[in-house]
């Protein structure tokens, strides 16, 4: 796609036009929405979690680039379950980007939640119930700072979890913008990288890790999912080509793979 520039003044003048690759008109049309919107719904500052991830990291980035970093808040609520390199990371993206951060730790709230539910619990193993009891925490917390402070909270989940599922209803879903909801992961990496283009603001090691929500010890994203770059193509072809399983397969892509991608698509509607 092209923007062209027109005088309106002096429409005779010859039009100016400017060609953007792919990621330079994601990037400017994500500024254009956010700053639209914000201001639109009456907010002026806006709120985000903190993850020390590459989603959380870009949201912030968009945000200081679309309403300054005096209208931006970041919020860090780490478990007993996230690493201090994530801890480090998100504190080192709030300087780089000058904005206010707090630390609101969610440990003990959690141990209250369990110990609330551990008659009812009794027996069962910690699986994605205790994993979502962390990320409902962390969205009401982060609400709270909302009616608080009058904050409109940015959520952070990519196009790609999203459409698989990879979220938690009324927790990292909670808010008033899904900022890049309608980004897919890798192009979450090209947009990090964009940012990074003249000097390191996301750090660099929010971009090399590998992608965990760090809900329990030695988590990562690719133990449920396939590499985003597989995953991607697949949700490519079904969601936005309307490709059925069979040419999916066709383009190279794992039976089992496609299947179990379409399936979560499916099922997880009720997320959407």
């Amino acid at each position: 796609e092209d923007l062209m520039i027109v005088d309106l003044e002096n429409p005779a003048v010859q039009a100016q036009s400017k060609s953007y690759t792919p990621v330079e008109t994601i990037h400017k049309a994500l500024l254009v929405g956010l700053q639209d919107y914000v201001t639109k719904c009456g907010f002026k500052k806006v709120v985000i979690g903190l993850s020390g991830g590459i989603d959380s990291a870009v949201t912030a980035a968009l945000a200081v680039q679309a309403l300054g970093s005096d209208n931006v808040v970041g919020v860090l609520m780490p478990s007993q379950f996230s690493s201090q390199g994530s801890i480090d990371d998100s504190v080192k993206l709030a300087r780089n980007l000058g904005i206010a951060h707090k630390i609101i730790p969610i440990e003990d709230v959690f141990e209250t939640y369990q110990n609330t539910l551990k008659t009812e619990f009794k027996g069962l193993p910690f699986d994605s119930t205790e994993e979502n009891m962390q990320a409902r925490i962390r969205g009401n917390i982060l609400m709270a700072l909302s009616n608080k402070y009058g904050y409109l909270v940015l959520t952070t989940g990519n196009k790609s979890e999203l459409a698989v599922g990879y979220c938690t209803l009324y927790g990292d879903m909670s808010g008033g913008l899904a900022l890049i909801s309608d980004v897919p992961k890798t192009m979450v990496y090209e947009l990090a990288q964009y940012i990074n283009r003249v000097r390191e603001i996301i750090p660099q090691n929010s971009i090399d890790k590998p992608p965990s929500a760090e809900l329990k010890p030695n988590q990562f994203d690719q133990d449920t999912l396939p590499p985003y770059d597989i995953l991607d193509g697949i949700l490519k072809a079904y969601v936005e080509e309307a490709k059925g399983v069979d040419e999916i397969i066709r383009m190279g892509y794992d039976e089992k793979t496609v299947r179990e991608i379409i399936r979560k698509v499916n099922r997880n509607e009720y997320k959407r």
